[in-house]
């Protein structure tokens, strides 16, 4: 069985829990083993499968070579918890497995997990103002003529004195947009592009929208000083002083501006023991539990990085602000620290990079139900997370322009012609081509002689106007027509 790339959309967790099982049952090599004088056939060690189960994860695409050995002790316990795997015996249950040389086996069939099935949240409908209802005391002038189609004929007729036909119109006089008008534009073209990035038909699967605050995102977006960090309206929000300090201190190590630098050996082993025990001491993780099947849908995309580096900044910006600044915060000191060849060893055994992760995943992502793949799943994003942090925790500025010219296209005073949406999107423009000198006659003799006679005629039968007025019109009309008529055929002849 070849290993598949679980892209996003729903239940991704479950479907690489599924996935996992499938390829560890297919790939592990049984055979027979001896334990206290006596024979079992079709089994293994423990430390066999860690080795198989370890190299399966390492060069599966949804997990990669950043994964542990330690890890996959971890999710063998798992397994023999949920009756993947039994000891010889035939019990399970418990969390007890180890990398030593007990023998284990498969059941004759390891239980795959159903997907959940979840109480749909339901497409929110944004509910935007009446862009076509007036503020009172407006006015508004509607002509009920017929829609007309622009040609050559036309544009004559709409560009000349002639009195031809006009498009029936009005003005669209919008309504001012509030503060929650603008917040929920934000919100519904934020989660439109998240949806199209991910490749999803609907959100519903993976997020319930009715928790996503149009507040958050907005302040997200325009709430920052120089360094894109987020300032928070709420100061008692904000990280402790003591945290930002010993942060900064590991961050710039060794030039420590709020500390002075103590001597004694192992100084930061300890400043560093104290920032993993205040964010280990959180209730809930900085991406939230709300957001964690959106964040685990987006691991999907890491085979293409530009896509998931744009679900990633789009995810981030639905976050309550004190936490997008606090994973601000956090991941910039991780990837700085995990850089610092200055900064001692954190760790005798384990690489200050790992440690990192390791140490930091799970206040990042976890599910608040358990979930048996939160540890490989949060490691994924964290590591991703720390290779790209600056740019997936900047504001995206091409949803931000897109949003804005929206909001602006909605403020301004339209016409609506007949028959046609006054918030569709703007036509490409046209451009005129070159035509030959024989078409350029017989536009001009269709499309400016009919026009010309008719006002002619409404001069001549006009029992309004003296007669002498309607001479100097006639000789005007003359005039004007023969003089553009002359420089149209220069043009012409030039090009």
């Amino acid at each position: 069985m070849e290993p598949r790339l679980v892209g996003p959309g729903p239940y991704r967790a479950t479907r690489l829990w599924n996935e996992i099982i499938e390829l560890f049952r297919a790939g592990m090599p049984l055979r027979k083993h001896r334990c206290r004088f006596k024979s079992y056939e079709r089994c293994f060690k423990a430390s066999e499968a860690v080795d198989c189960l370890h190299e399966l994860l390492g060069s599966n695409q949804n997990f990669g070579p950043e994964v542990t050995r330690d890890q996959t002790v971890k999710l063998l316990k798992k397994f023999l918890k949920n009756h993947v795997i039994e000891d010889i015996k035939g019990r399970w249950g418990k969390e007890e497995f180890e990398d030593d040389g007990r023998l284990y086996r498969f059941p004759p069939s390891s239980p795959l997990k159903s997907y959940p099935k979840k109480h749909s949240c339901g497409k929110e409908v944004i509910k935007f103002p009446d862009w076509n209802e007036p503020k009172a005391g407006c006015f508004q002038e509607h002509i009920p003529v017929k829609s007309v189609t622009m040609n050559s004929e036309m544009w004559y007729k709409r560009h000349s004195i002639a009195i031809g036909e006009v498009p029936g119109c009005k003005l669209v006089f919008r309504r001012e947009l509030t503060q929650t008008n603008i917040e929920e534009i934000w919100k519904s073209m934020t989660l439109s592009r998240l949806q199209k990035v991910l490749g999803l038909d609907s959100l519903d699967e993976v997020l319930d929208i009715k928790l996503v605050n149009s507040k958050h995102i907005v302040q997200n977006v325009y709430n920052v000083n120089k360094q894109g960090i987020v300032t928070l309206e709420d100061k008692s929000k904000e990280l402790p002083h003591w945290i930002l300090s010993a942060m900064k201190c590991l961050a710039n190590w060794p030039s420590c501006s709020d500390l002075k630098q103590p001597t004694y050996s192992g100084f930061e082993r300890d400043v560093f023991k104290t920032i993993v025990d205040y964010f280990g001491q959180m209730k809930e993780p900085l991406l939230t539990f709300h957001f964690f099947d959106i964040f685990v849908s987006v691991l999907g995309l890491l085979q293409k990085p530009s896509k998931a580096v744009e679900a990633l900044q789009i995810s981030c910006l639905l976050l309550p602000p004190e936490n997008r600044k606090r994973l601000q915060l956090l991941v910039r000191m991780m990837a700085r620290i995990s850089l610092n060849q200055d900064l001692p060893p954190l760790s005798e055994s384990v690489r200050t990079r790992t440690l990192m992760v390791q140490a930091f995943s799970h206040c990042i992502l976890c599910s608040k139900d358990e979930i048996d793949l939160d540890e490989l799943l949060a490691a994924k994003l964290v590591s991703f997370l720390m290779d790209n942090y600056q740019e997936i925790l900047s504001v995206p500025s091409a949803l931000k322009s897109s949003i804005e010219d929206h909001v602006v296209h909605l403020q301004r005073v339209q016409i609506k012609y007949a028959g046609a949406d006054s918030d569709a999107p703007l036509p490409p423009p046209s451009f005129c081509h070159q035509i030959s000198t024989g078409d350029f006659e017989y536009q001009r003799a269709t499309g400016s002689q009919e026009p010309l006679a008719a006002l002619l005629e409404e001069i001549v039968m006009n029992k309004e106007i003296s007669v002498k007025d309607k001479k100097k019109k006639l000789k005007q009309v003359n005039k004007n027509f023969f003089t553009v008529s002359n420089l149209n055929s220069k043009r012409c002849i030039k090009s």
